[in-house]
Parts: structure tokens; C-alpha cells; sequence
């Protein structure tokens, strides 16, 4: 027999307000409605997402539609090999005025810092993010300084395969709660694109129709969703079972196992629901484990071969039975 649960937030209210941050990102992203619920749910999960895909599918505007949605404090960092860590953490100068040292703090601090073509910068800046993204504090000279409640990074990237990019080291990867791929739009979804974007700037129009405070009620109404035992198992199976699989050199880490727990709360609140089906962690699998994963030497190479082992071990892996 279930367990009764205390009664929690209003999770069918906040799925509308959910929702209405959907509908206004999806007013400027036309034909990918899954891509959109997807990003939505990491910003729910206290997660951050990576975007990537080739040039021109709608990276950055996707990016900027959800920062846009959002009445808060938004940085956009344009990621080039020049720029430094210090852009991003900040940095301690000499006041002449005051006589004393002072902190200029950099664009990590926001609610939503937009990193574009985050592969374009190389390793060291790249790792500037690390403390941030894992611990929401930066530490400069020797002082930490807390970030913005919520805080989330929204990054782009394209294939590393294309000319001027790095790749992201593994453990900056494994801080991304997600990674998504836009994709080519469909033949009516271009023609709309047409419609919507080739007399102005849509983007520019669109309004903020959520503040701060109400992020940071969404995400602990979230964190209330109920997950059964059963369930919590099925999670840590999925994760276990990626580290001995054949083909794969480096599986995912235990951050994985929260990430995907966290992910389907998410969900399960967007859909209205005070608990997680094993749909909704079935769902998240390849989003939010397929970039955490090395491949061994020897095995198929690129996404679609990590995308055949996740398969596999969805198809392997026991789904607990009820609820």
C-alpha cells in the first residue's frame, strides 16, 4: 500500500505557470515544442544546459528566448579565445579613490548567464564555470562570493568536429544537467520561421512572464514531487548500468543519478503530477546521460552509437512495476 504524503505545493497551479513560460518561449521557437519542455525542465531541476548543434538551427535563440521569458538578471558572455577567466569570475582591483582593493564582480553573477559558443574559448576559461556551476559561489583572491538564487547556465557549443573549437573537458560536461540538440526544423516549422522572423526581430518583443521569485518557488515546488523507492532504484540501475557496459570507457557518475532524479521531478511537475511515473525517467535518459559518456577505443564513434548503448540498456535494465 502507498504511503500517504504530506500535502505539498499546488503542483496543477504551478504546471499552468509552468506552462505560460512555455507558450512564450514557444511564440519565437517555432516546430520544436519537446526541445523547449526539455530546456524548461532543466531551469526547474536547478540544472544547466548545453546546447549543441550545428551553426544557424536556433542555439542562441532558443537561449535567449528562455533568459528573455524570465523577469531577472540576465548576462550573455560571447565565448572567444581571447577572452579570460577573470571576464567570467570577476576580479579584485585597486580603488586609488578608497585606497583599498575591491571586488568587480564578472558575468557569472545572474540569475541566467547565456554562454555562447562556449567551445570556442579554450580549457582554462572554459574551467572558470566549474566552482560556479557546482557550488553557485565563485572564489577569488582567497574570498567566496554566493551567486544569484536561481542561477542557471545556459551554454551553446558546435561540434567539435567544426574548425576553431575545444572540447569541453569531461568534468565541465558532467555539470550540465542536460545536453539538447535543436535540429533541422520541418518543412512547415521553416515556412513559419519565414513568417514570424523574416519582417523583425520576434525576440525582441517578447516579454518576461515570470520573475525570480517565482522561479525559485517552481523549483522548490520540484523538489517536492514525490519519488517512489522502487523508482530511485531504477534510476541508480540505469547509472550503474552504463559503467559496465562494453562499449563504454567512462560511464556516468553518481551527479548523474541526482541529475536524472531531479530531471524527473521536473517533469512530472510540468505534466501536473505530484510523482514520477518511470516514463518520465525513461524520457530524460538521453538527454541528460548521453554526454557524460566516454566510449571505449575500438566501439562506434560519435552520438548515434552512445544513443544505440543507452538504448540497450533501457531495453536491459528492469522498469519497477506500480507506482
Amino acid at each position: 500500500m502507498a504511503t500517504r504524503r504530506k500535502a505539498g505545493p499546488d503542483i496543477p497551479h504551478l504546471a499552468r505557470a509552468y506552462e505560460r513560460i512555455e507558450r512564450n518561449v514557444e511564440s519565437v521557437v517555432e516546430g520544436k515544442p519537446e526541445v523547449v519542455r526539455l530546456a524548461l525542465v532543466a531551469l526547474l531541476a536547478e540544472g544547466h544546459l548545453l546546447i549543441e548543434d550545428i551553426p544557424g538551427v536556433g542555439k542562441t535563440l532558443l537561449a535567449k528566448a528562455i533568459a528573455r521569458s524570465l523577469a531577472c538578471s540576465v548576462r550573455r558572455v560571447q565565448f572567444t579565445p581571447d577572452l579570460l577567466p577573470s571576464d567570467i569570475t570577476g576580479v579584485t582591483v585597486f580603488n586609488q579613490e578608497h585606497g583599498d582593493f575591491e571586488f568587480k564582480p564578472g558575468a557569472v553573477f545572474a540569475n541566467v548567464v547565456l554562454g555562447d559558443e562556449i567551445n570556442r574559448a579554450g580549457p582554462k576559461t572554459q574551467s572558470a564555470l566549474l566552482e560556479a556551476m557546482e557550488e553557485r559561489q565563485v572564489t577569488v583572491d582567497g574570498t567566496t562570493y554566493e551567486l544569484a538564487v536561481p542561477f542557471m547556465v545556459i551554454a551553446t557549443q558546435n561540434p567539435i568536429e567544426l574548425e576553431g573549437t575545444y572540447p569541453l573537458p569531461e568534468a565541465q560536461r558532467d555539470r550540465f544537467l542536460m545536453r539538447l540538440s535543436v535540429g533541422y526544423p520541418s518543412v512547415e516549422a521553416e515556412l513559419e520561421i519565414l513568417d514570424v522572423h523574416g519582417d523583425g526581430d520576434r525576440l525582441a518583443e517578447l516579454q518576461p512572464v515570470a520573475e525570480a521569485q517565482e522561479i525559485a518557488a517552481m523549483v522548490a515546488a520540484a523538489r517536492t514531487v514525490h519519488v517512489a523507492d522502487p523508482l530511485k532504484r531504477y534510476i541508480v540501475d540505469l547509472v550503474r548500468a552504463t559503467r559496465v557496459h562494453p562499449a563504454v570507457e567512462l560511464g556516468a557518475s553518481p551527479r548523474a543519478s541526482l541529475a536524472l532524479l531531479r530531471a524527473s521531478r521536473a517533469l512530472a511537475a510540468f505534466a501536473g503530477r505530484d510523482y514520477v511515473v518511470p516514463d518520465d525517467v525513461k524520457r530524460l535518459v538521453q538527454p541528460v546521460l548521453a554526454h557524460r559518456l566516454i566510449l571505449a577505443p575500438g566501439a562506434a564513434d560519435g552520438d548515434a552509437a552512445v544513443a544505440e548503448v543507452l538504448g540497450e540498456l533501457l531495453s536491459s535494465v528492469p522498469i519497477p512495476a506500480g507506482r
